[in-house]
């Protein structure tokens, strides 16, 4: 026994002695890694020292504003983690938002309509997949002063339209990106009031946000085009609509898709954004009739949070032919998506603090495989292998196509049944405009795209036509006035 103590103490000591031989060189008994001498940093074709040229990050508080053009900001958050706490009180912070709310939507309309000149021109005659709502002609980005068209600013190189700050179509920030979080359009509010937030609006006139309700079209009963006879469907109709319809693992997934759970800013507890306490949001509270009701949020896959970028709500409608999932993140699962969009804000810390929704797989696999049954709308201008049938098509749509798989360079990136090539892109925008780089994006498939504005991922782009004209800038492809109109042409056959 006392050999053993022996060996023990002289262990101990000779542990003890190293510690104190490297202590001034190792954190934790860990080497400190390989360290470049002279290291230079490279500028990924931005300048030397672009980060300098950033504005550094306001310090702001949790409901307090933030900039409109975060683009033109860089740098490091103080940390990665959200507080489940207010800045204050309850009762202050409902007061705070009262008073600050209306001054704050003031200047988000007039920021907009510095922005764009919502018209509420229509294109004659040409109506979403549901029928009833017209769609928005533009473009509506305003043009910047001392040009005259599109075309004229067309013929400067994209230096020039940096330095003389002439990019109409610079990023959409989130009007509130210190609290963030979704926030809904007001028709949706209309019918949903518990989900009126207390200290922003949704930014968009309603005319250019999508249908509401949409159709619902699935892979499995065509023969019923929108099963849902024109109703929201929600978790008090959905049985009634869909027995007998679906099997009984599809209905559970479409229960939980339906479902309300608590999230960051939605709950149950004093930490939320309506007036009085929440059950949640559910999956199709923004995919209305697994569609889009044009609600917008922020990724949540940067930080610090004003560096998110503002990501509107894509349709889940032919979710089945896509291969990549999410703007910036590459899921590769239906399934996986369901798991990790629990909080909308990549923080599953917030979980122990209000209440996690607690998906096992085999549900999160139904709420997949139900989401993998939500079809494209009906395109009947297209053949079966999705090219224009000369017969029903216009002179017009039928240039469109040409242009779309030639001169327009649509086709490089989107082609397919889906016409999406589900790989990300960097389109360099940031060649436009001082700022911060927005990276790879994931390209959006643009069958039945004309039931989905706003466009881009942060909705900056209000209308087909306004999207043509972004990517005839940024790729340079000196279009005429003719086949611009000719390309919207054609998307609105897809």
């Amino acid at each position: 026994m006392k050999k053993r103590l022996g060996y023990i103490f002289l262990f101990g000591s000779l542990l003890f002695l190293s510690f104190q031989v490297v202590k001034d060189k190792l954190h934790l008994l860990q080497s400190p890694g390989a360290v470049i001498e002279n290291y230079i940093e490279p500028d990924y074709d931005l300048g030397s020292g672009h980060i300098d040229s950033l504005i550094p990050y306001p310090d702001v508080k949790k409901g307090e504003r933030t900039p409109f053009d975060l683009w033109k900001y860089g740098g490091k958050g103080r940390s990665s983690f959200m507080d489940p706490n207010l800045p204050m009180e309850w009762e202050d912070w409902l007061s705070f938002h009262q008073n600050q709310k209306p001054k704050l939507m003031a200047d988000i309309d007039a920021y907009m309509n510095s922005r764009y000149d919502f018209t509420n021109k229509v294109i004659e005659g040409k109506l979403m997949s549901g029928g009833r709502k017209p769609i928005m002609k533009g473009p509506v980005a305003r043009l910047p002063k001392g040009i005259n068209s599109y075309e004229e600013l067309a013929e400067l190189s994209s230096s020039e339209i940096k330095e003389k700050d002439l990019f109409p179509f610079k990023p959409l920030a989130h009007p509130l990106a210190s609290t963030a979080h979704m926030v809904f359009p007001d028709n949706w509010n209309a019918v949903h009031p518990e989900h009126m937030r207390i200290d922003v609006d949704h930014d968009y006139p309603d005319a250019y946000l999508p249908e509401f309700p949409p159709p619902m079209f699935l892979t499995t009963h065509k023969e019923l085009g929108d099963v849902t006879d024109g109703r929201e469907i929600t978790l008090s109709n959905y049985y009634e609509i869909f027995n007998g319809l679906l099997t009984p693992e599809q209905m559970e997934g479409l229960k939980e898709l339906l479902r309300p759970t608590p999230t960051t800013w939605f709950n149950q507890t004093p930490h939320r954004v309506t007036k009085e306490a929440s059950a949640g949001v559910s999956c199709f509270s923004c995919h209305v009739n697994g569609h889009t009701n044009g609600a917008f949020e922020l990724s949540p896959d940067s930080r610090p949070h004003l560096a998110r970028l503002r990501v509107g709500t894509p349709s889940m409608r032919g979710n089945y032919n896509l291969l990549q999932l999410s703007s910036k993140r590459s899921i590769r699962s239906m399934d996986h998506f369901a798991e990790i969009e629990e909080y909308f804000d990549g923080d599953p810390g917030m979980m122990q603090h209000i209440g996690p929704r607690g998906h096992q797989k085999s549900v999160a696999n139904r709420m997949g495989d139900f989401n993998a049954m939500l079809d494209f709308p009906p395109a009947p201008k297209l053949d079966a292998m999705g090219n224009l049938i000369p017969e029903k098509a216009s002179e017009q749509e039928l240039l469109g196509e040409q242009l779309f798989k030639g001169k327009a360079k649509c086709a490089s990136c989107h082609y397919g049944p889906a016409f999406v090539d589900d790989y990300m892109h960097d389109l360099k925008v940031e060649r436009f405009y001082k700022g911060r780089p927005e990276g790879p994006i994931k390209t959006f498939p643009l069958r039945g795209i004309k039931d989905s504005p706003p466009y881009l991922h942060d909705d900056r782009l209000p209308t087909l036509d306004d999207t043509v004209e972004f990517f005839n800038l940024i790729l340079e492809l000196k279009l005429s006035k003719k086949e611009k109109d000719a390309l919207t042409a054609y998307m609105l056959c897809l």
